[in-house]
C-alpha cells in the first residue's frame, strides 16, 4: 500500500513527531510516506500535492489549530476518489468520538488516543481481510453503523523505536524545531489541560533518548523541544538529563523545557547556575493564576511562593531565558482578579510573559463542567471562551488590548529600559500601562495594520504624549537609548527630531577632535579622525546624567550631550557622556 501520514503545522519551522512514531512503529511492515504542510497553505495546493502522490491511505493528526483546515481538505480529497480511506487522530479527535463520526462523515476511521500500536494493525486489516473489529482503539464505519472499539492497554515506550533518525528529515534538522519527549503523561489533575485525563507518567529508555539526542546533535539540530509535560517530576532523572545535555551539547544547539517550577529544589537550580552554559537551556513555566480559589477549583496545586523563588533564582543565574504563561478566564477570576495575577507574575520580569484566554478542549474536566461556572465559548476550535460568570465579553476584549502590546513592547524587547521606567514610575501597575496603551492602541486602529520598528516607537511616544507626564522628555531620552543601543549603524533618518543643528553638531565635533578627553578614556581611545567621527558617530541632548544612569539605572537630572559610536567592527553602539555642559558648548 501507498500509504500517506501528514499534518498542517502551525509553521513550517515546526515538526510532528506524532506522525514520525506511526512511520517508526509501523516499520518494517509498512512504509509510511511523511508530508507536512501549514495551516497557511492554500487548500487546493495541499490537496493537489496528496492526490499527485496516489496514496491507497492517507492519516491525518488532528489538533485544534489544524482541525477546521484539515476537514476542508479531507473534504475535498473526498470528492476527488471517495474510495481513498481518510484516518485521522491526535488529541483533537480522541475525545467526543461519536460526535465527530457523526458530524464528519469523511472520516473513515478515527485512532483513539496513542496510536502506534493501533495504526499498524489498522494498516494490517485493511492490507488483508477488512475486519476493524480486531482493532483496538478505533472507530470506523460498518454497513451504514459507527462501531467504536476499546483501547488496548498503555505501550511500553522503551520498546518504542526511535522516531529521530529517518534520513529524509535530516536536511532539515538546523532550520526547523526538533520535539522530543522522554516520557507521557502527567502527574498533576488541572482540569482545563488533556494531560490531567491520563493518569501517571510512563518514561521511555533513557539510554536510547540519549542516543537520538546524540544523534541530532550530530546531524545539525539547534532547537530541541522537550514536550514532556512535567520534565521535572522526577528531581534524579532531570538532574541527570541537564548533566548529560551541559556535558555533550553542541555549541549552538538550545534546549527547551515545560517545567513545574514550585518542585523544584534550589540545589538543582544552584547547579545549573553554576554548570550550564549561558543560552543553552530555556524553561516554559505554567504559571496560569495567582489566585487560590480559581486554582483550588481547577485542582491546580501550586506554591506562589516557591515558583517566585525558582523563578527569581534561575534569573539571578543570568543562564536560562524564561516564559511564564497565564489564563485568562479560569473559574471565579474575574477583570480585577486577574490584574493582580498579571502584576504577580510581572513583577518577577521573566524574559517572555504569554498571555493567553481558556479553551475548553474537548475531553477535559472544564468543558465537563462548564454550565457551573455559566461559560460560553465558540463551538469551533479552538473553543476560546466568550465569557463565563465573572468575567464578561468586555472584559475578555480589554485583556486582548493588553496581550496585543505586551508582546509587542516586552516579549519582543524592543525597548526594555523604557518600559521598566514606564511601569515602575508613571503608572499604577504594570497591568496598568498595558491596559492603558492597548486601549490607546486599539481606538487608534492600529491592531490592523503592520509596523515596523520605527513605527513602534513613534506610536508609544504618541501615547506617552498624551499623558502629560512631567517625566515625558526623561521617558523619551530613554527610548532613543534603546533604540540607538539595538541599532547596528547610525540611523539615517531617526524617529525623533535631532536635538541639534548642522552647525551645534560641527562646533562640538571640533572641540572633541581638538580635546578628545571631554568625553571619557574609552573614547579617547578610539583615536578617531575627523572623517571617521562624522560618519560614524551621532549627537544628542540627553536630560539626564548618563553615567548616572548606565551604572545604578538612577535619574540625576542635567542636561548634557550624548555621544554614540557605531563600531563598524563589531557592529554595537557605544555610549560616551560628556563632561562640558550646555552653556560652554553654547
Amino acid at each position: 500500500m501507498n500509504i500517506i501520514c501528514t499534518t498542517l503545522n502551525a509553521k513550517y519551522i515546526h515538526t510532528n513527531l506524532a506522525i514520525r512514531y506511526l512511520k517508526a512503529n509501523a516499520a518494517p511492515e509498512f512504509d509510511i510516506q511523511l508530508v507536512e504542510f501549514t495551516i497557511k497553505d492554500p487548500t487546493m495546493n495541499i490537496v493537489t500535492d496528496l492526490i499527485k502522490r496516489k496514496p491507497d491511505v492517507i492519516g491525518f493528526s488532528c489538533y485544534i489549530w489544524n482541525i477546521e483546515e484539515t476537514i476542508k481538505v479531507i473534504n475535498m480529497i473526498k470528492k476527488i476518489d471517495a474510495s481513498i480511506p481518510i484516518v485521522v487522530g491526535g488529541p483533537e479527535v480522541t475525545y467526543d468520538v461519536l460526535e465527530w463520526m457523526k458530524n464528519v462523515p469523511e472520516f473513515d476511521f478515527i485512532v483513539i488516543g496513542e496510536g502506534e500500536a493501533t495504526f499498524k494493525q489498522l494498516l494490517t486489516q485493511l492490507q488483508g481481510e477488512n475486519n476493524f473489529s480486531k482493532v483496538h482503539g478505533i472507530a470506523y464505519r460498518e454497513e451504514g453503523n459507527i462501531r467504536i472499539n476499546p483501547q488496548a492497554n498503555k505501550i511500553d515506550l522503551r520498546v518504542l523505536p526511535s522516531p529521530y533518525r529517518f534520513e529524509e528529515d535530516l536536511p532539515h534538522l538546523s532550520k526547523r524545531v526538533t520535539y522530543i519527549e522522554t516520557s507521557r503523561g502527567c502527574p498533576f489533575s488541572c482540569q482545563f489541560c488533556l494531560s490531567s485525563i491520563e493518569i501517571g507518567v510512563r518514561y521511555f529508555d533513557r539510554e536510547k533518548i540519549k542516543e537520538d539526542i546524540r544523534f541530532l546533535m550530530k546531524h545539525g539540530a539547534k532547537t530541541i523541544k522537550f514536550v514532556d509535560r512535567t520534565f521535572n517530576i522526577s528531581r534524579s532523572y532531570a538532574l541527570e538529563m541537564f548533566r548529560f545535555l551541559i556535558d555533550e551539547h553542541v555549541p549552538g544547539t538550545v534546549f527547551q523545557f515545560e517545567i513545574t517550577a514550585d518542585i523544584m529544589r534550589p540545589e538543582v537550580i544552584e547547579f545549573l547556575n553554576q554548570e550550564a552554559p549561558p543560552g543553552l537551556f530555556r524553561f516554559e513555566i505554567g504559571v496560569q493564576s495567582t489566585n487560590d480559589y480559581t486554582n483550588e477549583l481547577v485542582m491546580r496545586k501550586q506554591n506562589f511562593e516557591k515558583l517566585t523563588r525558582t523563578v527569581t533564582m534561575v534569573k539571578n543565574g543570568g543562564k536560562i531565558d524564561q516564559h511564564l504563561d497565564l489564563i485568562a478566564g479560569l473559574p471565579e477570576e474575574d477583570y480585577q482578579s486577574f490584574r493582580k495575577t498579571f502584576n504577580d507574575v510581572f513583577a518577577m520580569r521573566p524574559e517572555e510573559l504569554q498571555l493567553g484566554f481558556l479553551k475548553m478542549l474537548r475531553g477535559t474536566g472544564l468543558r465537563l463542567r462548564a454550565d457551573e461556572h455559566q461559560y460560553i465559548y465558540m463551538d469551533h476550535a479552538p473553543y476560546e471562551i466568550l465569557g463565563n460568570r465573572v468575567l464578561s465579553f468586555e472584559d475578555i476584549i480589554k485583556i486582548k488590548q493588553v496581550e496585543d502590546v505586551l508582546e509587542k513592547y516586552w516579549n519582543d524587547h524592543r525597548m526594555d529600559q523604557t518600559i521598566e521606567y514606564l511601569v515602575s514610575n508613571l503608572f499604577p501597575s504594570p497591568f496598568d500601562f498595558f491596559q492603558e496603551f492597548g486601549s490607546y492602541w486599539e481606538e487608534r486602529g492600529w491592531a490592523r495594520i503592520g509596523h515596523q520598528l520605527e513605527d513602534l516607537y513613534k506610536r508609544l511616544l504618541e501615547f506617552i504624549e498624551t499623558k502629560d507626564f512631567e517625566e515625558s522628555r526623561v521617558v523619551i531620552d530613554i527610548m532613543k537609548l534603546d533604540y540607538l543601543t539595538r541599532s547596528k549603524y547610525k540611523p539615517r533618518k531617526p524617529w525623533w527630531e535631532p536635538s541639534y543643528d548642522k552647525k551645534q553638531r560641527s562646533d562640538i565635533y571640533q572641540r572633541l577632535l581638538q580635546n578628545p578627553d571631554l568625553l571619557e578614556e574609552q573614547f579617547e581611545k578610539l583615536s578617531l579622525n575627523e572623517k571617521e567621527l562624522y560618519k560614524h558617530t551621532m549627537l544628542e541632548e540627553i536630560s539626564f546624567d548618563l553615567h548616572e544612569y548606565m551604572n545604578s539605572g538612577t535619574i540625576v537630572p542635567r542636561k548634557s550631550p550624548m555621544l554614540i559610536y557605531f563600531d563598524p567592527t563589531s557592529e554595537k553602539a557605544n555610549f560616551f557622556s560628556y563632561k562640558i555642559t550646555e552653556h560652554t558648548i553654547q
